[in-house]
């Protein structure tokens, strides 16, 4: 049975479970319905270190993002950015910077309807509703939005999202198109599951997501290296998410952190 309640937009099925509000309850947010909370059970028998992930992922975009602040970086394009939750891109950048610009990107209802509302009293932030492996589409709604001026340095982020683009997508070429859309001295961060960590674990959570409205589709180390082209990887290279630039003392265990992250520095 679908559920329907006011902040749902017209339309949407609230009966078939998305990859953005799984993700939401995950990281213990509250826009989410029946059918995502059965399939976030099902994830976490498969994958238990699931919520630990999420929490690991959000916390990896943070540190991606203030160390582009830090490197002069003050526009944002953020693909496949999902439900607003605490954490958001702009509330990092803006907190840094007040007049840091950051264009989010989500093709999902729920994720676009709550990002407007948040977004409401923000001039520098807005959502466009386009999906992450049309750059053409996507990058001409950022260029519309007035908030991205791509002759000067752009932090691109795509956290946890790519391992939602199949094969057929090509998302290395992906990848690339807004590469080449971007200048010298851009930022891409990235983050991904992979099979290399945990493969029995991730090999369960394929299955249950094979079930979804958003199947996965895990990477290998080589393969991520592959959508680096043309960028300068930064230091520590390709890691575990807790091993990106850890703030403090770091007790995660890298060999459970299901999700390799990365940052490159266009050259």
């Amino acid at each position: 049975m679908s559920e329907r309640v006011s902040w749902v937009p017209e339309g949407v099925d609230t009966g078939k479970p998305s990859a953005a509000r799984l993700y939401d309850y995950l990281l213990g947010g509250g826009h989410n319905f029946a059918a995502d909370r059965a399939l976030a059970e099902r994830f976490l028998q498969a994958q238990p270190n699931a919520r630990t992930i999420a929490r690991l992922n959000r916390a990896f975009l943070r540190r991606a993002v203030l160390f582009m602040m830090v490197n002069g970086i003050r526009q944002f394009l953020d693909l496949g950015s999902g439900i607003p939750t605490v954490g958001n891109v702009h509330e990092i950048a803006q907190t840094a910077d007040a007049r840091a610009r950051v264009v989010y990107v989500d093709f999902e209802e729920v994720a676009v309807a709550h990002s407007q509302l948040i977004l409401e009293d923000h001039p520098n932030a807005t959502i466009i509703q386009e999906d992450m492996t049309q750059p053409a589409a996507v990058l001409a709604a950022a260029r519309e939005s007035g908030l991205v001026d791509f002759s000067q340095p752009v932090g691109v982020l795509t956290v946890g999202v790519f391992h939602f683009v199949p094969p057929q997508a090509d998302p290395r070429a992906v990848v690339a198109a807004y590469r080449d859309a971007v200048p010298e001295g851009s930022y891409l961060a990235f983050s991904q599951f992979t099979q290399d960590l945990q493969p029995e674990e991730m090999a369960g959570v394929v299955e249950v997501m094979k079930k979804s409205q958003n199947p996965m589709f895990p990477r290998t180390r080589s393969e991520i290296e592959g959508f680096l082209d043309g960028f300068e990887v930064v230091e520590p290279g390709i890691v575990p998410l807790p091993l990106w630039r850890p703030e403090g003392t770091n007790t995660d265990d890298p060999d459970k952190a299901g999700i390799y992250a990365v940052v490159g520095r266009k050259v």
